[in-house]
């Protein structure tokens, strides 16, 4: 019954397929707010989950604009590219952030990250 409003940034964990493409699983996550998280409350909701993210070391690339799949998946491909074949991460998803709520039109800022294995 309590409003939270929006959390920072809202992750979405894709599961890219063969040719760099989102399959049509993906995860979103929310941050649950510093004030609830000792106690979050119960979702009434069956699909919804609380989760405990674990810390976790990450390689990531920034931009901005409004974000769409096709420019998560370019710049999960320039990451990729930039890595080479050296980096040791998880392959089979990675993590497509946004941080500003859809109003803001300038200075937005999108993250895409690979976890180290």
């Amino acid at each position: 019954g309590l409003g939270m409003g929006m959390t920072a940034p809202v992750s979405i964990t894709a599961f890219p397929a063969e040719d760099g493409s989102f399959q049509q699983k993906v995860k979103v996550s929310l941050r649950i707010p510093s004030q609830f998280q000792a106690n979050p409350p119960c979702p009434t909701d069956e699909s919804i989950k609380i989760e405990e993210r674990q810390g976790m070391t990450i390689y990531s690339t920034q931009f901005g604009g409004y974000a769409k799949e096709a420019d998560y998946v370019n710049h999960a491909a320039k990451l990729k590219a930039a890595l080479g074949s050296e980096a040791a991460y998880h392959k089979d998803f990675y993590l497509c952030n946004g941080y500003d709520p859809p109003m803001k039109p300038y200075g937005r800022r999108n993250e895409v990250w690979f976890v180290k294995e």
